[in-house]
């Protein structure tokens, strides 16, 4: 019989603000933006790497960060993944130049891939003895995904509009030292015998870099230039090497056989599709809050709290009931579907509209579509994993769902610019852009909904309903 630990709700503190942290970490930038681009020199087109450096860091090493917790132990690529995240935030905060903000960004994203598989790792090893306190442990961690997302935004804005953005970095190194100083709590898991595939890890992390690239490129040099279709091939040739890398080695990075898990493969094709459309959604709001209806950096972060408590609320109260209730294929596949009606709601903003009318009911309808839907997945992701490869099916998730976000970011921002969000002042042309960026999510979550319903395996069998979360 596991182990339980005593301390076991003081270290899943520790493993959610990690994850709130991790997550946070890319969306705080984005109304700091402006000024970094005044301050390093950024071009128009270079601006951009400040988000998607740690976008492709964070996702292409997922995979190796979920390896090496089951290789080296969870805690302590944990506990390293804070100390390169700390570095990265000081090269970043302390940058005079473009090209070092965006290296600081890459490093900051090396920690994250190592930091948040190791922490699912520690929660299941923690909670995997009562299918009742993982759900709870599991709400509560999976809240910090989307509230972090959401709470960067506003953040963002108190440091750029009061302070100045070099704190919209400083803000990782004393929660980071905290955190270390607080790993004591977490389970020491043993490590497991293997090795490290460096060929595989390193094709998987160029091939999903290559290809984020060429997406995030593609609108200033062309879809069908010689120069994106080269960076597409590319990207493609290097991921079927690691497919059949994967598939020859005798200690590959990802074991194929992994995908046998039951439900795996359809539970990752929700959350990339969920990322596509829920990442995109808030990134364009805040856009259509400041260029649109004219707020401030304060008060477009504001404006997005109500989605986040909605999340808080109702993932720590309620979602942590459901999947016992009801299995998590009609959880995931309904969720995204109300995550689409939500977002084609948004999609009916006005040059001349308002926060009450246009934004409030809509993006809150959106935000129960996402807390309806993450957490299932994640947990149906992990559900069938043996413990050994625990960490493995954990990057696996958290990577798509976080290169789906980076694509849907980038395809989206393409498609807003050319129906006219790219013409600043022009009142009317930026709402026919954003508004073409929400119809569009909206068809990507309504899309996954839909394959997540007609694809997912059922639950075998329900377990017991947890208890109220505020017993914990």
């Amino acid at each position: 019989m596991p182990t339980v630990s005593p301390k076991r709700w003081w270290a899943l503190a520790v493993l959610a603000t990690a994850q709130f942290m991790v997550i946070m970490d890319t969306s705080i930038i984005g109304v700091a933006l402006p000024e970094m681009q005044k301050d390093l020199g950024f071009s128009q087109g270079d601006l951009q790497w400040v988000f998607n450096a740690y976008v492709i860091a964070f996702g292409g090493l997922l995979l190796l960060g979920g390896r090496l917790s089951d290789l080296l132990g969870a805690r302590r690529v944990f506990t390293a993944g804070w100390g390169v995240l700390i570095a990265g935030s000081v090269v970043a905060a302390a940058a005079q130049t473009a090209w070092a903000e965006v290296v600081g960004r890459a490093v900051q994203g090396v920690g994250g891939a190592l930091i948040a598989p190791a922490a699912m790792t520690l929660l299941m090893t923690l909670f995997a003895h009562d299918p009742k306190e993982l759900g709870k442990a599991m709400a509560l961690y999976g809240a910090a995904a989307p509230a972090g997302g959401t709470a960067g935004v506003f953040l963002g804005g108190v440091f750029t509009e009061w302070l100045s953005w070099p704190w919209v970095f400083i803000i990782y190194i004393p929660i980071g030292l905290a955190t270390l100083a607080a790993t004591g709590l977490l389970p020491a898991v043993a490590p497991s015998r293997g090795a490290i595939d460096v060929l595989g890890a390193a094709s998987v992390t160029a091939g999903l870099a290559l290809a984020v690239f060429a997406v995030v490129r593609a609108p200033e040099t062309g879809w069908g230039t010689t120069q994106t279709v080269l960076q597409l091939t590319g990207a493609a040739a290097l991921l079927t090497l690691f497919l059949v890398l994967q598939k020859t080695m005798r200690r590959p990075l990802m074991p194929l056989g992994i995908w046998r898990v039951p439900r795996l493969g359809s539970a990752n094709l929700g959350m990339a599709l969920l990322g596509a459309a829920w990442i995109p959604m808030w990134y364009f709001l805040n856009l259509y809050l400041q260029q649109v209806l004219g707020y401030g950096a304060f008060a477009s972060g504001a404006a997005l709290l109500p989605m986040t408590v909605l999340l808080m609320v109702f993932m720590t109260a309620i979602t942590a009931r459901l999947p016992a209730r009801f299995g998590a294929k009609p959880l995931i596949g309904g969720g995204l579907l109300v995550l689409a009606a939500g977002l084609l709601w948004l999609s009916a903003v006005e040059p001349s509209g308002s926060f009450a009318v246009d934004v409030l009911p809509a993006s809150l309808v959106a935000a129960l579509g996402m807390s309806l839907a993450y957490i299932p997945a994640m947990m149906a992701a992990m559900s069938g994993a043996p413990a050994e490869q625990a960490g493995l099916a954990s990057g696996i998730v958290n990577t798509t769902y976080q290169i789906g976000s980076a694509l849907g970011l980038a395809a989206l921002t393409a498609l807003a610019t050319s129906q006219g969000a790219g013409r600043l002042g022009d009142l009317p042309a930026l709402t026919d852009g954003y508004s073409a960026a929400f119809t569009t999510a909206a068809a990507i979550a309504a899309a996954g909904g839909l394959i997540t319903l007609l694809t997912m395996r059922p639950d075998r069998a329900p377990a017991p309903t947890p208890a109220d979360p505020a017993e914990a």
